[in-house]
C-alpha cells in the first residue's frame, strides 16, 4: 500500500512538472504569436535630429487602414521631411496633421490604404502584474523590412507622473503604466504596449530620467488617456486654421509687433517659434509671456514654426482676445492676450 501511495505521488509530481512545462511552452508560443501579429502595425519614423547627439528616429503605430500613425510629439517631427517605413520595408513621406503637447502625442498621415492597424476602440486596460509586450524600433535596429524589437515583461504598477513631484520632467502629468522591462531606450518612444494576446494597451513614452536619483523610468501612457485626443487629431480639429482653404483674414489682425513679441530669426524652413524678446509694458508682457518661451498653439491652431505663428495671427481680429499655449522649460502654460478696440 505504501509503495502504491509513493508511486502515485511520484506520478502526480511528474504530471505537474510536465503540465508546467507545457504551460510555459504554450505561454511562450502565445507571446510569439502576439509579437508576430503586431509587426505589420508598427512604423519606423525618421526626421530631425543630430543636434547635441539627439537621435533622428522614433517609433509609431498604425491606427487606421488609411495610413494614420500615432507617435510621440518630439523634436524628431520638427522637419518637413518625415519618413515612415512600414514593416514590409515600404517608405513613405509622412505629414504631421496634428499634435497634442499636453499628452505628448502626434498623428502623422501617409498615402496608403488597406493597412493592418491597431483599433484604438478595442484597446485594453492592464492591471499590475499583467504580462506585457513592448514593440518598438529601439536603438534603430530595424531600418527597412526588419521586424521591430520586442521585449517581454510585466506591469509593475499604475501611477501618475504628477505624483512624482517633478522628479521626472515632462509636460504629461497623467496616469502611466510602470513597466518591468527596459522599454524606453532611444528610438522606442511611440512604440506599442500590448497585453499577452497582442491587444493594444498603451503608447511607449519618451526617455525620462529622474534628476534626483539618476535613474530611468520605463513607462507607457494608457490608451484610455489618449483615445479622445486621437479621434480629434485624425478629424483635424487641431490642424492650423491657416491651412484651411476657406480661412478669411480680418482687416486688422493681431501681429507679433503690436503684442510686443520678437521671435528668433526665421532662418530655417521650419524654425521653432521661440520667443527672443518681449517688449516691457506690452500686452504680451502683461499676459506673462517671457523670452525663451516656445509657442505651441495660437487659439486652436498648432504652430510648429515662426511662419505658422504669423499665419495664425493673420486670421484673428485684433478686437478679439487670443490664447497661446507655450512651453516654458518642461512646463506647459496657457496664457490669454486680450483684444483691443480699434477705429478706422
Amino acid at each position: 500500500m505504501t509503495n502504491t501511495k509513493s508511486t502515485f505521488k511520484t506520478l502526480l509530481v511528474l504530471a505537474m512538472c510536465f503540465c508546467g512545462i507545457n504551460s510555459e511552452r504554450a505561454r511562450a508560443q502565445g507571446f510569439v504569436g502576439a509579437a508576430v501579429r503586431t509587426q505589420p502595425k508598427m512604423v519606423k519614423i525618421y526626421g530631425a535630429g543630430g543636434l547635441q547627439g539627439l537621435e533622428a528616429y522614433q517609433s509609431g503605430i498604425l491606427v487606421s487602414e488609411t495610413g494614420h500613425i500615432l507617435t510621440v510629439w518630439s523634436y524628431v517631427l520638427d522637419t518637413d521631411l518625415i519618413a515612415a517605413v512600414l514593416n514590409d520595408g515600404r517608405k513613405f513621406t509622412a505629414e504631421l496633421i496634428g499634435a497634442d503637447p499636453r499628452l505628448e502625442i502626434a498623428i502623422l498621415k501617409i498615402e496608403a490604404e488597406g493597412l493592418d492597424y491597431f483599433d484604438v476602440d478595442e484597446s485594453v486596460d492592464l492591471s499590475p502584474g499583467a504580462r506585457i509586450l513592448t514593440v518598438s524600433n529601439l536603438f534603430n535596429v530595424a531600418t527597412g523590412n526588419e521586424p521591430s524589437s520586442v521585449l517581454h515583461g510585466i506591469v509593475s504598477s499604475k501611477t501618475s507622473l504628477n505624483a512624482r513631484r517633478g522628479a521626472f520632467k515632462t509636460p504629461y502629468k497623467g496616469p502611466v503604466y510602470i513597466l518591468d522591462a527596459i522599454a524606453n531606450n532611444p528610438g522606442a518612444a511611440g512604440g506599442a504596449l500590448t497585453d499577452h494576446r497582442g491587444r493594444l494597451a498603451g503608447l511607449l513614452g519618451k526617455e525620462l530620467k529622474n534628476d534626483q536619483t539618476n535613474t530611468w523610468l520605463n513607462y507607457a501612457v494608457p490608451m484610455s488617456e489618449l483615445s479622445t485626443a486621437i479621434d480629434d487629431l485624425i478629424a483635424g480639429r487641431s490642424r492650423p486654421r491657416s491651412q484651411s482653404d476657406d480661412a478669411t483674414k480680418p482687416e486688422q489682425p493681431h501681429t507679433l509687433n503690436r503684442m510686443g513679441i520678437v521671435l528668433v530669426p526665421d532662418v530655417l524652413n521650419k524654425t521653432p517659434p521661440f520667443i527672443d524678446f518681449v517688449r516691457p509694458g506690452s500686452s504680451a508682457a502683461k499676459a506673462g509671456i517671457k523670452p525663451d518661451d516656445l509657442i505651441l498653439f495660437v487659439n486652436d491652431g498648432m504652430t510648429d514654426s515662426c511662419r505658422t505663428v504669423n499665419n495664425e495671427l493673420e486670421l484673428i481680429d485684433r478686437i478679439d482676445s487670443l490664447r497661446m499655449l507655450i512651453q516654458r522649460g518642461q512646463e506647459l502654460v496657457e496664457l490669454e492676450i486680450p483684444g483691443e478696440q480699434w477705429t478706422n
